[in-house]
């Protein structure tokens, strides 16, 4: 079987003869667009969800090698999965596994059943075993095997990106700024981890659906937050990994156009996201919420979120954690300027968040909403009782807002040594830029 990272897609980029490269190029592009599915179909014929991403992998190694010499197929997708499906077929001999799952494998790739004429070594492979314009349960199966409660947060955010993103090991290692046999690692615990626990691949009964879906949600969640603002490292925002969030966000909402969270998510994203291009000015540097240039906002992306918004309404089911974070965004997105956003309602929608998803983050988000509403004084007493509380201690978010508070209340020997003190604290570099920016300012 091949590593449980797989092979590396990424590395030597440019290098070596150009059939090499565009033979990389496609099996990234094929790879990119159709992982999910090819994963997914391949884990469905085998039962197996771990050999099914490991084959996936020796069939991209494999076609590194073949479509370099060859070119490409003219099936790419049915090629990989014929090829894939053999490697299946050789560990199950290679184990002396020739039980009734080996025979049924055997005999459905006599009878043609991955693809009608399916060949590998130039041969056509002429049919998938889907149709191209429709989704099915084979990728929300995925996604909720790769959410599945037994993982930790971690090895959820890895194997989803993985399998049903796409990305290589560099690849997620590149985007959370942690070594790659340390994100090699969290995937092969998760797979075994899904091997000891008996977790099938299949989508979960009706009744557990809804329950499990708060789990997918919550990874695309991790994954985006942090691409939106990298908790550590030299640039605030990390947009390949925030897009891929929204991507899988998009897929999540074509695969369950009946949950209104799932658009909630989508909505936060897009709205978000559009505000991406106003973010940073021309060194990287942070760019705040009242000094950017609203003209830069992707109005494209506005009209996406509050479309995916609008349709929780006719869900009859009301604003969830998501939806309400998406309304928030909504009240910024659509205001000509931070002085005309609508202060009150946003003080309104924290409010209702901090009760049906209670969080010291949301909390402080409302103590500034508060403040930005008129009311300091009262911004600053929530923002001590936090502090109190010791809910937020070791962040920088804490020492920063309430630095803003007592600058905005006059107290500017208090508010640098708050300021000081989150630069201290935070570790991306951009944000700890400005805070210091800031507490130089009341000197």
């Amino acid at each position: 079987m091949a590593r449980a990272d797989g092979p590396a897609l990424t590395p030597g980029a440019g290098d070596g003869p150009p059939v090499a490269e565009a033979a990389r190029r496609a099996v990234e592009a094929v790879w990119r667009i159709e992982s999910a599915r090819i994963v997914g179909a391949l884990a469905r014929y085998t039962g197996d969800f771990a050999l099914a991403e490991d084959v996936a992998q020796e069939a991209l190694a494999e076609a590194l090698v073949s479509w370099s010499r060859d070119g490409a197929p003219a099936s790419p997708v049915g090629w990989l999965l014929a090829t894939a499906r053999r490697r299946a077929i050789d560990g199950f001999r290679r184990r002396a596994a020739l039980d009734e799952r080996y025979a049924l494998l055997a005999g459905q790739l006599a009878e043609g059943e991955f693809s009608a004429g399916a060949a590998v070594g130039g041969d056509r492979v002429d049919e998938l075993p889907w149709d191209p314009d429709r989704v099915d349960d084979d990728v929300l199966a995925l996604m909720f095997t790769a959410c599945h409660p037994v993982l930790s947060v971690e090895a959820r955010v890895a194997l989803t990106l993985r399998v049903v993103g796409g990305l290589s090991s560099e690849e997620i290692a590149r985007a959370f700024l942690i070594p790659v046999p340390t994100v090699q690692a969290r995937i092969t615990r998760a797979k075994k981890t899904l091997a000891a626990a008996g977790v099938p691949f299949a989508l979960p009964p009706a009744e557990e659906r809804h329950e499990r879906l708060g789990g997918v949600l919550s990874v695309l969640y991790v994954i985006f937050t942090e691409g939106s603002t990298a908790t550590t490292g030299d640039d605030l925002l990390r947009p390949d990994l925030a897009y891929e969030a929204l991507r899988l966000a998009r897929m999540l909402v074509a695969l369950l156009p009946a949950e209104p969270e799932a658009h909630g998510l989508l909505a936060l994203f897009e709205l978000t996201a559009a505000r991406f291009p106003a973010r940073t000015g021309p060194n990287g540097e942070a760019v705040l919420l009242e000094d950017q240039d609203r003209r830069l906002w992707d109005r494209t992306a506005i009209r996406r979120g509050l479309a995916a918004l609008g349709r929780i309404a006719t869900s009859g089911r009301g604003l969830g954690p998501y939806g309400l974070q998406a309304a928030i965004a909504a009240c910024h997105a659509t205001a000509p300027s931070v002085g005309e956003t609508d202060w009150e309602r946003v003080v309104l929608l924290y409010e209702a968040l901090g009760r049906v998803a209670p969080s010291p983050v949301v909390e402080l988000n409302r103590a500034v909403a508060v403040a930005m509403a008129g009311e300091p004084e009262q911004a600053l007493a929530v923002v001590d009782d936090l502090a109190a509380s010791g809910r937020l201690s070791g962040s920088h978010l804490l020492p920063g807002v309430r630095g803003e508070l007592l600058a905005r209340l006059g107290r500017a020997g208090e508010a640098r040594a708050e300021l000081e003190l989150a630069a201290r604290l935070c570790r991306n570099a951009p944000e700890r830029n400005v805070l210091l920016r800031k507490a130089a300012a009341l000197q």
